[in-house]
């Protein structure tokens, strides 16, 4: 085996547990964001749901030429957006009720949140520049989710300890939604970038 399959092999097996990770907290900050009316939290959970459907891309894409990865880089860029649209149509609906999310909650889920992220961003640094564009949305999304979940917990503690309002929750969830807009620009210009250099 050469060292570039043995790469590959090593990249497969940090994706699908990244996959899998993020699959598995959509779950947990989704059932809390709808038990406690958290936009931040209702944002990062669908986050975690398209940072699964990333790394099962990039899974499927890693044997392909250079211009299909960019070109799945490219609908990668389009995914991104999602979270983005869904946290600022959740933000609407929050400006009519504005009732503050339970804080301690909010926070705890955050620090979870924060667990995972951190671990995915580890385990995808070292491969953020093989196989492009692909493997560059992976660890911009965890690494921005880690961003946002610092803010998550920062939050909640506003919440709780100074402003008890929605507030807080409300900025901090379309703070998510402007980062995963920031992201999927940068993977689009990569994305084009290897189309080009491919055609």
């Amino acid at each position: 085996m050469t060292d570039t399959d043995t790469r590959s092999c090593v990249l497969r097996r940090a994706v699908t547990i990244v996959a899998l990770a993020n699959l598995a907290y959509f779950g947990v900050e989704f059932a809390v964001a709808l038990s406690i009316g958290s936009v931040s939290l209702f944002a990062d959970s669908v986050d975690f749901l398209e940072d699964t459907a990333v790394n099962f891309l990039i899974l499927v894409a890693l044997g392909w030429s250079a211009r299909s990865r960019a070109r799945v880089g490219m609908a990668l860029a389009a995914i991104l957006l999602v979270p983005a649209i869904a946290t600022i149509w959740t933000a609407w609906q929050k400006f009519m009720v504005p009732v503050a999310p339970e804080p301690l909650a909010l926070s705890l889920t955050g620090l979870g949140a924060l667990v995972v992220n951190l671990s995915c961003a580890f385990l995808l640094a070292r491969f953020r520049h093989h196989s492009g564009s692909l493997t560059k949305a992976a660890f911009l999304s965890a690494r921005n989710d880690a961003v946002a979940n610092v803010a998550i917990i920062g939050a909640g503690l506003v919440t709780a300890f100074a402003w008890r309002s929605a507030w807080p929750d409300l900025i901090v969830g379309l703070g998510i939604a402007v980062m995963n807009a920031d992201a999927a620009h940068e993977v689009w210009t990569a994305a084009r970038k290897e189309h080009r250099a491919a055609a």
